[in-house]
């Protein structure tokens, strides 16, 4: 099956911070995909990944950073498709830089954040908005 939501990590070890995410994605049987990429290293494989996730069957982007918070606003900006930030603890402030670099998007690129480590909370928005469009889906939310 063609994943609907892609999930986007700044850094490996963002990764066990989304398996809440992932887990809650697989218990609503929705198809995702995970990767990978740095947005400081390789800006333009994180362009690449944004343009092309609509015509690859993506519906909605997960994007989980903690030092590399924009990566969900370069996402953002690249796409029309929803985007979900979930801000990752890390640095000195432990993820309040995060969380402030995804909610102050300028307008046109909006990224809708969840709390700090929020990651179960990304997977259910997700399949929220997925819902819309899919009574299936929103039966087995409701249950």
């Amino acid at each position: 099956m063609t994943p609907r939501v892609g999930i986007l990590a700044g850094d490996g070890a963002d990764l066990p911070i989304l398996e809440q995410c992932t887990g809650r994605l697989e218990e609503y049987g929705i198809e995702h995909e995970v990767e990978v990429r740095d947005v400081h290293k390789t800006p333009e494989s994180v362009s690449e990944y944004a343009g092309t996730a609509r015509e690859r069957g993506l519906r909605v982007i997960i994007c989980a950073a903690g030092m590399s918070a924009h990566l969900a606003g370069a996402v953002a900006s690249r796409t029309n498709l929803p985007v979900i930030g979930v801000p990752i603890a890390s640095g000195t402030l432990g993820g309040f830089d995060s969380l402030l670099g995804m909610v102050q998007m300028p307008e046109g690129a909006p990224v809708a954040t969840v709390a700090v480590n929020g990651a179960a909370n990304a997977a259910v928005l997700a399949a929220q908005i997925l819902a819309l469009s899919d009574s299936d889906l929103a039966e087995r939310l409701e249950g």
